[in-house]
């Protein structure tokens, strides 16, 4: 056997009507896509004939009706996609202080987005009101602290001896 066993075929190799692996394996060639090649590096000169399969018309045209309402589908599809981009656009501005928190009206996940931001606005709420809380009482027990040192730096009022 010479080194001249590569089968130089233009693919798809499924658009023969012979099973072209069959008869590559038989011959004891390898077949090569020569559409996704330049090179013609060993090839072999006896190859097997093969022929393209013809493709049939389809016997009635089907696809009008059912590209439409793909067609629908997909004008639906970019819509909804298109409304959900800029519900997230317009809540992504407002967290960068842009525009203010407003419902984003379509969309699921910027209404979820949503709904999960405003409970963590809630929650930054309750808690900044928390802090402020806990600071006027630190304020509060520290003014307590400082009246009670200087009341016990003040020096003790001597008090009178007394005599027996």
């Amino acid at each position: 056997m010479s080194n001249k066993n590569i089968w130089y075929l233009p693919g798809p190799f499924h658009q023969y009507q012979e099973d072209v692996k069959a008869l590559a394996k038989a011959a004891g060639l390898r077949i090569v896509d020569a559409s996704v090649t330049e090179s013609r590096d060993g090839a072999a000169e006896d190859v097997p004939e093969v022929t393209i399969k013809e493709l049939q018309a389809p016997a009635e045209i089907v696809g009008e009706v059912s590209l439409s309402q793909a067609e629908v589908e997909l004008q639906e599809a970019i819509g909804n996609l298109n409304a959900e981009r800029d519900g997230l656009r317009g809540l992504i501005e407002s967290l960068e202080g842009v525009s203010p928190l407003e419902h984003p009206g379509a969309g699921e996940l910027p209404i979820r987005l949503f709904d999960a931001l405003n409970k963590i606005h809630a929650g930054m709420t309750e808690l900044a009101g928390s802090r402020d809380q806990i600071a006027q009482e630190r304020n509060a027990l520290q003014a307590e602290v400082d009246a009670l040192k200087k009341a016990a730096e003040q020096p003790a009022k001597a008090k009178p001896d007394a005599k027996p």
